[in-house]
């Protein structure tokens, strides 16, 4: 068998101290997971089940990076988050045994455009070119759980040219990561491979061209991303 064109190469990340690269499948992501994010975006903060969205795997930047300012917004927000990376796939798996499959957590940033997810919003259409556009997922390298633990709680801090913006726990989620987990499995088979972005602490807001955006969690680290001037 041949292609009709070379695939594409597999989306990876740094493993953080090591020379490895942890191979990235999907990319979903936990919508209003914060009570005080979910409240400025005018929602309740009711413990509804969470809901789901995805970006795609190609949309990764690395940390460090620069990037373009992308077309067709002039409302672009940053979102600090916490990043699960499953090294262990599974169906309906249940909250006690979530852990078991998650390989790492990584520092991320799901870079929105805002003004076009509102439209979509009021037009009750998906969120899909607001949240998946080109280099809308930085995120820093992986570390391993082996080496730093589950984290359930711990700071994450947003700055913007050296600015707070956001700042939250990990502990303030509505839903944990067991949680969050266990109720994706019952929708999708996950896999080795897949991301779980983890919604946002309050205090989301704009990026501007030569802004530098720092997301910050404790224990691992600072991921830093330039938007281009």
């Amino acid at each position: 068998m041949s292609f009709v064109f070379s695939p594409a190469d597999t989306s990876s990340l740094p493993v953080a101290g090591s020379t490895d690269r942890f191979p990235v499948r999907r990319i979903f992501c936990v919508g209003r997971n914060y009570a005080a994010h979910a409240a400025e975006m005018g929602g309740d903060a009711d413990r509804e089940p969470p809901f789901f969205f995805m970006k795609p795997a190609d949309v990764l930047v690395e940390d460090g990076a620069e990037i373009p300012y992308p077309p067709q917004t002039s409302n672009l927000h940053h979102e600090a988050e916490l990043v699960v990376a499953l090294g262990q796939g599974g169906r309906d798996i249940a909250e006690a045994d979530a852990l078991t499959h998650v390989w790492g957590y990584a520092v991320g940033n799901d870079l929105t455009r805002r003004d076009l997810q509102a439209e979509a919003k009021k037009m009750g259409r998906p969120w899909d070119m607001a949240k998946g556009f080109d280099l809308s997922a930085p995120i820093g390298p992986v570390h391993p759980a082996s080496q730093v633990g589950h984290l359930a709680k711990g700071a994450i801090l947003c700055r913007v040219n050296g600015a707070l913006r956001q700042q939250g726990d990990l502990a303030d989620m509505i839903w944990s990561v067991p949680e969050i987990v266990s109720f994706l499995s019952r929708s999708v088979v996950v896999r080795a491979g897949d991301l779980i972005m983890t919604g946002t602490p309050a205090g989301v807001g704009m990026l501007t061209p030569s802004d530098t955006c720092e997301v910050e969690i404790e224990g691992l680290g600072i991921l830093t991303t330039r938007i281009a001037g």
